[in-house]
């Protein structure tokens, strides 16, 4: 997909969504000069804005935008972010956005209390609205994320982890929040029950095919083309879909092999995984399952409303599988 298709989709929703970071902007907006050049080098994190941008499209396509979803989108975007930044200490990552990391710039005392209070940012914006539902809803969706994270690094180093419990990881420490943006973004424009669970069904569907594709990046691409430190899953002993599949299928030798090149002193993991799985089927039928998850997102907006934000949703969920960063 060209890039100009993706800017593209920006259109039935572009005023708002400068509403949105002018808000997130602001709302972050401290008198303490060195917060404010640390929230600065955070706005460095904005990539896709995929989530504000979800719960906008959801709204638009089943109403009229109005404040609510523009301070959502501001709250669903720096819980995101603060995900982001506690996740750089627990990867113990370098790069974001081609920029230094928070834990790298400040340390990782400083990276969680940057995380924490862009949480509490997030709450305090979200208490500005009438109604508490989407405060409630938000605070699930965070819970069900953190869940989803300490699942994932209790299972390090977990050779036996099932896909189905890989799938259970990645629904919570990302899907959860990507359906739920969905979900508000029609629950605000008043849309009623079936087409806001047609939408956060979709909005699952999205965020289990978008950490797929970002785990197959991580092991597969370079820190050039994705613009963030690569390879920390198999230095952590984290497995992804295609070495689950790899072990299930393996013989003795090669699991065995695997389970070495894993062990916390082995040198150049990434590159040895990728030496073993490289020639196998085992990476293709990861981004099928990840195509699968697109398809299925698509056919729940069969029977929605036909307008410009509803073809946006639809180029959006073929972007996710074909995005190199």
């Amino acid at each position: 997909m060209k890039m100009e298709t993706v800017v593209d989709l920006n259109t039935p929703i572009a005023s708002s969504l400068e509403q949105v970071l002018e808000c997130f902007d602001r709302e972050l907006r401290s008198d303490l000069p060195f917060v404010n050049r640390l929230t600065a080098q955070v706005r460095r994190y904005r990539g896709k804005l995929l989530r504000p941008k979800l719960l906008l499209m959801a709204g638009r396509l089943t109403g009229e935008l109005c404040h609510d979803h523009v301070v959502l989108a501001a709250v669903v975007e720096m819980v995101h972010m603060a995900t982001l930044v506690h996740d750089d200490v627990l990867d113990n990552a370098d790069v974001r956005r081609r920029q230094e990391t928070i834990n790298r710039l400040i340390g990782n005392e400083g990276a969680v209390l940057l995380g924490d209070y862009l949480i509490s940012h997030a709450y305090h914006l979200c208490s500005s609205l009438g109604s508490t539902h989407a405060s409630r809803r938000i605070a699930a969706a965070t819970n069900t994320v953190c869940e989803g994270e300490l699942m994932q690094i209790e299972n390090r180093g977990n050779l036996e982890l099932t896909e189905s419990d890989y799938l259970e990881i990645i629904r919570r420490k990302t899907a959860s929040l990507t359906s739920l943006c969905c979900e508000l973004g029609a629950k605000v424009s008043g849309a009623d029950d079936e087409i806001v669970e047609h939408l956060a069904a979709y909005g699952l569907e999205i965020g289990m095919a978008f950490q797929i594709v970002d785990d197959l990046l991580d092991l597969t691409a370079t820190e050039s083309e994705t613009g963030k430190t690569v390879g920390r899953d198999a230095d952590l002993g984290i497995l992804t879909l295609p070495l689950i599949r790899f072990m299930a299928e393996a013989s003795t030798s090669d699991r065995t092999k695997l389970a070495e090149v894993l062990s916390n002193g082995h040198p150049q993991k990434t590159e040895q995984v990728r030496a073993m799985i490289g020639d196998s089927s085992y990476l293709d039928e990861a981004m099928g399952v990840a195509r699968s998850y697109v398809q299925s997102a698509i056919m729940h907006l069969n029977n929605l409303p036909d307008n410009d934000a509803k073809t946006s949703l639809i180029t959006t969920a073929e972007f996710v599988i074909q995005r190199r960063q």
